[in-house]
């Protein structure tokens, strides 16, 4: 989680330092930070709270999360969130909650069987960087949005070239979160098959009287 979330945060930080911000880039910025390295860090301080999680509990959440994220860059969704500081806010609390609740059915799936948390994870990767796909190759600006108000900075209307840098930001991102991530915990749990009685190395089986 450390190590996805530091990726994501350097990505951020290298984009602001570089690249001309518009508003569309700016608010995926501001999704990523929230998303990718705020919830991620939070769960990990929480997730031991939250108990035993049902397996089902972390696909209704993940989907939760990227039904949002979906919902949100939506054309009428996106002006209207863009246009309204309520609006946005509100969205952006929303997508906070769901976030942290998924990081952490990770980590706590993730400690019991583990194979559920990794699916979840590839699935949810996916779905952002299908997102992020789309926005990259749309053949013109999607939402012609004049701003942002709950910005940290002047942006200036959104344009092509603003969306196509929004959806590589999101396409960036993805293997950098949730590909660690998953790559993170399969490696904990291809450890935790060599340690298991139940599936002994080859050497053990050969100790093993007959």
């Amino acid at each position: 989680m450390l190590t996805s979330s530091a990726l994501v945060a350097a990505l951020c930080a290298i984009t602001i330092g570089l690249v001309e911000i518009g508003p569309l880039s700016l608010q995926m910025l501001q999704h990523l930070v929230l998303m990718n390295v705020l919830a991620p860090l939070l769960a990990l301080v929480i997730a031991d709270r939250l108990g035993r999680l049902r397996l089902g509990g972390i696909w209704l959440v993940g989907l939760a999360q990227m039904l949002l994220l979906w919902v949100w860059h939506a054309p009428a969704m996106q002006q209207a969130a863009a246009g309204s500081a309520a609006v946005q806010l509100g969205l952006l609390i929303l997508l906070a909650v769901v976030a942290v609740t998924f990081w952490s059915s990770v980590i706590v799936v993730g400690t019991g069987s583990g194979w559920g948390a990794l699916a979840a994870l590839m699935l949810t990767g996916k779905l952002a960087c299908l997102l992020g796909a789309l926005m990259i190759f749309a053949p013109r600006d999607l939402y012609g949005v004049p701003g942002l108000v709950l910005a940290l900075c002047s942006t200036g209307p959104s344009t092509l070239a603003d969306q196509q840098l929004a959806g590589l930001l999101m396409i960036t991102a993805c293997p950098l979160s949730y590909l660690v991530a998953g790559v993170i915990l399969a490696a904990q749990l291809m450890s935790r098959l060599d340690g298991d009685p139940l599936h002994p190395a080859d050497g053990d089986v050969a100790a093993r009287p007959r």
